[in-house]
């Protein structure tokens, strides 16, 4: 082989490897990892999700103002969601999109009376379709994020999961000691919420299936969701009940109100699989659900009220809610 060959040999091996060297600086970072922006918003690793960190809520030009931006209310549990959809379509600082809900139930009354445009919430109870069929009124029902119905123990209690079965022949009474499911020889100490709560129709809807829910003592009718995980996370009596609530809520949200206890409490797999953005977003966990807008279906097509629907199931809405914690659709 003549020099002139080997040169050019030799030029081409150096051409492929800063090409290697190229694409390898490209795919990673210092560390060697894929960095997040190079996966899409929603992808999952681990079973977290992973969203696009260069997306910042309401650095995009604004699509409402205070003025014609629809009255929105909805479930406790939706309040970080609606902050989020208030930033992002008024351009405007997360901090500085403070909201007010009443609650899932006065939620839906507000929207059946006209006092509220739309609602982030759980499904309507059938009371709460019952209402809005007398007054004339046809809810639309549309969902925007996903979500799980998840239960809870103390972090002492040696049982990890449950068949869905177990869980519902808890809740009618037929079982009610801990050793019947693995666990110790503790009594059952079963919290439940009170009607037409969201939780409580979740409850029904999505577990119960049309089983009858046992009556329980008076003390274990739980007015919100923080008190009940307060009371299973209890040091002294928390260890042989049994609490449930939504996935969002057991977990981002509760973990900013009272991190300590919400240490304390551990989610109970169902089937055999455990609850968390993977198992929910790709269908595996069995008690999935969503948080969903729900709208007079009167309103019009070329009116804010959906166009503010529009917002909310688009790309950049998706996001805003990705980037505070929720499920993506």
């Amino acid at each position: 082989m003549n020099g002139k060959k080997v040169a050019v040999l030799v030029l081409g091996v150096v051409a492929i490897l800063a090409v290697c060297f190229g694409l390898f600086k490209f795919m990673t970072k210092d560390n060697g990892e894929i960095p997040n922006n190079e996966l899409t918003s929603g992808d999952q690793l681990s079973g977290e999700q992973i969203v696009d960190e260069e997306f910042v809520i309401g650095e995009r030009d604004a699509i409402f103002t205070e003025e014609n931006y629809p009255r929105i209310d909805g479930s406790t549990a939706t309040i970080p969601l609606s902050e989020a959809f208030k930033a992002e379509f008024l351009g405007i600082p997360l901090e500085e999109a403070e909201v007010k809900h009443n609650t899932t139930h006065y939620a839906y009354e507000n929207l059946i009376s006209g006092d509220a445009d739309l609602i982030l919430v759980t499904q309507p109870s059938d009371e709460e379709l019952d209402m809005a069929k007398k007054a004339g009124i046809e809810l639309e029902v549309i969902p925007v994020v996903n979500e799980a119905f998840v239960f809870y123990t103390n972090v002492n209690n040696p049982v990890k999961s449950l068949k869905l079965e177990e869980i519902q022949k808890i809740y009618t009474g037929e079982i009610t000691n801990w050793s019947t499911v693995g666990g110790n020889d503790k009594a059952i100490k079963a919290f439940q919420r009170e009607p037409n709560s969201g939780s409580q129709t979740g409850m029904l809807k999505l577990v119960m299936r049309g089983l009858e829910l046992m009556e329980p003592p008076k003390e274990d009718i739980i007015e919100s969701m923080m008190a009940i995980i307060g009371l299973v996370s209890d040091y002294d009596n928390g260890e042989n009940s049994i609490g449930y609530s939504y996935y969002y809520y057991a977990t981002t949200m509760y973990d900013t109100i009272d991190k300590e206890v919400a240490d304390r409490i551990h989610l109970l797999g169902v089937d055999g699989v455990e609850p968390n953005n993977q198992t929910i977003k790709d269908g595996s966990y069995p008690l999935r659900t969503n948080y969903y807008i729900v709208i007079n279906k009167a309103e019009p097509a070329d009116g804010p009220v959906r166009k503010l629907v529009e917002a909310m199931l688009g790309t950049n809405g998706q996001k805003a809610a990705e980037a505070v914690g929720y499920v993506g659709m």
